[in-house]
């Protein structure tokens, strides 16, 4: 199992300049009429100098800019760095400037990353509050990111990440500060393990040992893990993940990780799409559309990692998560268009795409999940290309209850990861009558995006005060960056839907307490 590197992090409140490091970062912004200097330790005079130069230094400001300039004799660092922070409303003398956690986040993370190779750094953006303190330090963690596992003939010219970061701040020694630091660190360690589960192999990462990896990330926490092997589910019914992984000669998996702390205060149900490698089944991709089906198990990887994150944390709310695992493949024991299966609970559907797969699986997570009556369910899947074509590669649509819907986009607003709310017109769900069974797993080619997720709401389950609260997660673009690195995002997996799905769990502790 590939271990997601540590960052070192740690604050102080005085004494920057003297401060031993390789590099010092500093912010600038764009402000209404050009560049500006953000807060920063720099003796007044160096300050000022150095902000009436940034124009003619070429500097902007802007996001993803990072400047190496040498380090001033005032320093202990033998490079200064300038990191844009993009547009920021700063008054002259920078007492009522207003800075948005999200963009500290990624002018932390975008440094970090550039400066891959530099052992030590301190980050000397603003960090009055907790709340930026923490972003910063986040966002650092999350940069702090490679994938080099595989290489080995250019291992050489590859540049270590950063290892150590000093975040400063005037609440280092803030008892709240540690807190805020080692949630940064918990966090960052979760998506960057989310990133490295998805950036494998399909021929490493399979069913059967993506359950293997499971038991090992959680081996030291207070998780227990169930996998329901093939037999089981065979015996039990789980007709959507047996017909999806039918082609395969890697049988699928049902795995359950729970967490469930004596004083919970409430059960949240993450259900993940884990489907390890995606051809689309005798529905065949073209060549092209396959060359990044590794992704297709995101959503899982989320899941899993977030409840991890959870116990890690110690929050008082029970989390389980559903990992729906399967590798869809052609081959002569393969689901065929127009069969008709069978989903766990007794729903037929007819299988009309083998492509339109990822639904079938979480069909019978939804439906896992519903039998332990959780106070709300959370599905997270790379489900749809229409997500892309609605709402692109970087904004992950939520779609479901309106409540819930509302809940993750605030959630995923505060961690600073995109998501929009998306509708689920009534006129859709005609769209997915079958002739022959309940449902057919594919509906107007208008709007797939909501057709697929008013597909999975049919099997969310009902208690006795109704239908269990659910929301539905669409990350399929955002999921993996097939683009040049951005802020604290590499290229490839992303890590996507971590950071929202803790908050929500954080939001959810909060509203109880």
């Amino acid at each position: 199992m590939i271990k997601a590197s540590e960052l070192k992090l740690n604050a102080i409140a005085k004494d920057a300049r003297k401060h031993q490091c390789d590099a010092i970062v500093i912010g600038v912004g764009q402000g209404a009429d050009g560049p500006v200097l953000l807060d920063n330790p720099l003796p007044p005079k160096a300050a000022k100098a150095l902000a009436d130069s940034l124009d003619a230094l070429g500097v902007t400001g802007a996001v993803d800019e990072v400047r190496r300039m040498p380090g001033l004799p005032e320093l202990n660092a033998d490079v200064l760095v300038l990191a844009g922070a993009g547009k920021t409303t700063v008054s002259d003398d920078s007492k009522d400037a207003k800075y948005d956690d999200e963009a500290l986040r990624r002018a932390a993370g975008s440094a970090v990353r550039q400066l891959a190779g530099v052992e030590s750094v301190l980050l000397a953006l603003p960090a009055s509050s907790l709340a930026q303190a923490a972003a910063v330090a986040e966002g650092a963690v999350m940069g702090a990111y490679s994938y080099g596992h595989y290489r080995h003939v250019s291992a050489a010219s590859q540049r270590d990440t950063v290892r150590n970061v000093t975040v400063f701040t005037p609440l280092a020694d803030d008892p709240e500060l540690a807190a805020a630091l080692n949630r940064a660190t918990v966090i960052g360690r979760s998506v960057n393990s989310t990133r490295n589960l998805v950036n494998q192999p399909p021929s490493d990462l399979y069913p059967d040992t993506f359950a293997a990896a499971a038991k090992e990330m959680s081996r030291n926490l207070p998780i227990k893990i169930t996998v329901i092997d093939e037999k089981k589910l065979e015996k039990d019914g789980y007709g959507g993940i047996l017909g999806v992984g039918k082609g395969s000669s890697r049988p699928p998996r049902l795995v359950k990780v729970e967490y469930a702390p004596s004083k919970a205060k409430a059960k949240l149900a993450f259900v993940g799409k884990g489907v390890t490698f995606d051809s689309g089944g005798l529905s065949l991709k073209p060549g092209s559309g396959m060359m990044t089906m590794k992704l297709d198990m995101a959503g899982a990887a989320a899941a899993l990692q977030s409840v991890l994150a959870i116990a890690e944390l110690g929050l008082p709310v029970k989390a389980t998560a559903w990992l729906c695992l399967a590798e869809n493949m052609p081959s002569g024991t393969a689901q065929r268009p127009s069969d008709v299966i069978t989903t766990y609970g007794g729903r037929t559907v007819e299988v009309l795409n083998t492509d339109a797969e990822g639904r079938l699986v979480m069909a019978d997570g939804i439906v896992a999940a519903s039998e332990e009556a959780p106070d709300v369910i959370l599905d997270v899947a790379t489900l749809t290309g229409a997500q892309m074509v609605a709402l692109g590669s970087r904004v992950s649509g939520v779609m479901g209850d309106e409540g819930v819907r509302a809940a993750v986009k605030e959630a995923a607003d505060r961690a600073g990861e995109a998501f929009w709310p998306m509708p689920f017109p009534e006129e859709l769900r005609a769209t997915l009558d079958s002739n022959v069974a309940d449902l057919k797993n594919i509906g107007d080619k208008h709007g797939g995006m909501l057709t697929a997720g008013i597909f999975l709401q049919e099997f969310v389950g009902d208690t006795d005060s109704g239908k269990i609260p659910w929301a539905h997660l669409d990350i399929a673009g955002p999921a993996f960056n097939e683009g040049p690195p951005y802020g604290y995002t590499p290229k490839e997996a992303t890590g996507v839907a971590v950071r929202t799905l803790v908050a929500y769990a954080e939001d959810v502790v909060g509203r109880t307490s």
